[in-house]
């Protein structure tokens, strides 16, 4: 019986070493793949969806075939095809549209895998250009509006005597052949981008007759209400809103042009002193800064900026501090509360020595029988002052401990109201720490 288990054992040892021996070589021969193009590449329109049908073989299992698309060194589009058998294969790979790209010539790159990872490659010259579009299509909310070409290379246009001076709409294109799609221009980030359809605010000077155009390979477009700003033209990010981000100097003169009314508008005395109907004093520290003008509350809305985006508090203290919470407002708090709304935050004044500056007036920025906001960080939620950081002297405001008020929010002392009209300056100073705070309120 012993010969016997032992001989089972050394059959049983050989079976898996030639086992073993075959999986080695099975996982160290290397594959043949061959792959046939049976799609003649002789160019496409930006915007495409190019199909491809390739013949593949191998004398061992296929594994994948991708097609991929570059514009100079950089690879803008692919396509993963699972090959498990030999045959023909076909595809698509897309050929974005994208702002300011020449016609020329990209490269297609075919590569096939097996499952040993043995592989091969073959590329494709690819004529790439704009369509030459015979009209695109203006889309507002009732009508849509032909925009022909106006002989400027890739400019359209739509002229009409359109119902209102205030156009939002949105743009696209014709499919102008079987691989074509629709492309659709839309409004993002205070630009015009493609592949969306959130309407582009269009604003003529007048009402009436007038034309609408844009450009398919530059995005630009016209009309748009043009106010500016030390010279800077602000870019709309509605019909209401107009934007735009400079460097400023504390003191420095700005010039505002296009806005007829600029004498009825509302001055916010933390970022400006009124120079004249046309011209501000700007007064916080020298830095980037955001502002916005809203056409509606007739106001500009300013914003410390730190890479383009709004600033934080950084533990050095220098940065931006943001006001949320009820009962305040600018340009009032009637008109526009900010409340609970973190996209509402207001971006205190940096004024200096790592101090940071709100001012309200009793009645129109503030209300006067209560307030209940507090100090955060950042423009939302986060890092926010609570009572362990934040401390005040005031014998007007209460800062809440958790017990007697949440914690960090400010409160009037009980028996106390503000005064209709007065000017209340708040003052943050972290020259301390941040995590030292001390709030000064004054009443002037």
């Amino acid at each position: 019986m012993k010969k016997i288990s032992l001989f089972i054992v050394h059959c049983s040892l050989f079976i898996v070493l030639l086992t073993a021996c075959k999986d080695d070589d099975y996982e160290l021969s290397p594959g043949n793949p061959v792959m046939t193009a049976q799609t003649q590449f002789t160019g496409a329109h930006f915007g495409d969806d190019l199909p491809f049908t390739l013949s593949v073989s191998d004398h061992v299992p296929l594994s994948t075939l991708t097609a991929k698309l570059y514009f100079g060194d950089e690879e803008v589009s692919k396509t993963v095809i699972r090959t498990k058998e030999n045959g023909d294969y076909s595809g698509t790979v897309a050929v974005p549209f994208y702002r300011n790209i020449p016609d020329g010539t990209a490269t297609l790159e075919f590569t096939l895998m097996d499952t040993h990872l043995t592989s091969v490659s073959q590329t494709f010259d690819l004529p790439v250009r704009r369509a030459a579009y015979p009209y695109l299509i203006l889309v507002t909310a009732d009508a849509s509006y032909p925009m022909l070409p106006t002989g400027v290379p890739n400019e359209y246009a739509a002229t009409e005597t359109f119902p209102s001076s205030d156009l939002p709409a949105y743009i696209k294109t014709p499919v102008v052949d079987a691989n074509g799609n629709e492309i659709t221009f839309g409004w993002e980030n205070a630009g015009i981008m493609q592949g969306i359809t959130t309407n582009i605010p269009f604003v003529s000077p007048q009402p009436g007759l007038f034309s609408v155009t844009f450009n398919t390979r530059t995005y630009e477009a016209s009309p748009f209400f043009e106010i500016l700003i030390d010279g800077h033209p602000m870019a709309p990010l509605d019909k209401e809103n107009f934007q735009v981000d400079l460097d400023l100097t504390q003191n420095g003169l700005l010039t505002v042009e296009g806005i007829a009314d600029i004498a009825d508008w509302w001055i916010d005395p933390d970022y400006f002193d009124k120079a004249s109907d046309d011209a501000l004093t700007f007064l916080p520290i020298a830095g980037r800064y955001r502002i916005i003008a809203n056409m509606t509350l007739k106001y500009f809305r300013v914003e410390a900026l730190s890479g383009g985006a709004p600033a934080s508090l950084q533990p050095d203290g220098t940065g931006a501090i943001w006001v949320i919470g009820t009962n305040v407002g600018k340009p009032s708090v009637d008109a526009n509360e900010v409340g609970w709304n973190e996209g509402k935050a207001l971006c205190m004044a940096p004024i200096g020595d790592r101090k940071y500056r709100l001012t309200v007036v009793g009645g129109e920025t503030v209300r006067t029988d209560a307030i209940n906001f507090k100090f955060f960080h950042q423009r939302g939620w986060g890092g926010e002052y609570g009572h362990t950081t934040l401390s005040t002297t005031s014998d007007l405001i209460s800062i809440g401990d958790g017990v007697t008020g949440d914690s960090g929010n400010l409160a009037l002392i009980e028996g106390v109201t503000l005064e209709e009209g007065t000017v209340y300056e708040f003052v943050i100073d972290v020259s301390a720490g941040i995590d030292n705070a001390i709030l000064t309120v004054t009443q002037k």
